[in-house]
């Protein structure tokens, strides 16, 4: 009788142990708020990426192929700084849409009408575009000469990545293949 008392007080503390460490952990009051500002943030911070990535669509699909000048302040801070493919940089808007505006003297139908990837991660953005128009007019080649029009269609891959800051780009990377470009237009073998 002993016996089956000790291996039954035994047999219940090695059960209560079990127990013990299968027991899922107690959340304080504390822990759970953390959490809840933990989602809170997360949940801030996705509407922030998305709204980015909104303002890149208007940006690229109505601004930019409207040469809507005067409405690119709603995504470009006034200081902005622009890289471009060919290693030049702007600094401020003014100069960055004094840059853009060339494109449509030689293809005034140039325009983005899609991005098929578009990725955010907090203040940054990464999207890729099609750049496409069609070389109808007189390009600028500087010097008072220009390349006569070759009615010749292009077809970009372009990227941008953006760094934002209070709802507007302060930084830009644009890239797509000059090369291509130019062999696309007619310009290049």
């Amino acid at each position: 009788m002993k016996i089956a008392v000790k291996n039954f007080a035994l047999s219940t503390a090695l059960l209560a142990t079990l127990g013990a460490c299968h027991a899922a952990p107690v959340q304080t009051a504390s822990d759970i708020e953390s959490m809840k500002q933990q989602l809170l943030s997360v949940q801030k911070t996705r509407e922030s990426e998305n709204a980015n990535l909104d303002n890149f669509d208007d940006l690229d699909f109505n601004v930019y192929s409207g040469q809507k000048w005067d409405q690119l302040a709603r995504s470009h801070s006034k200081d902005i700084v622009v890289h471009y493919p060919d290693g030049s940089v702007t600094r401020g808007l003014d100069p960055h849409i004094e840059q853009l505006k060339p494109m449509f003297v030689f293809a005034p139908d140039t325009h983005i009408r899609e991005h098929p990837i578009k990725i955010a991660s907090g203040d940054w953005t990464a999207v890729q575009g099609t750049l496409e128009g069609t070389f109808t007019k007189a390009m600028p080649i500087g010097g008072d000469k220009t390349a006569p029009p070759t009615g010749k269609g292009f077809k970009l891959t372009m990227v941008t990545i953006g760094h934002w800051q209070n709802d507007v780009m302060d930084e830009e990377w644009l890239m797509w293949d000059n090369q291509s470009f130019m062999k696309q237009i007619g310009l290049a073998p």
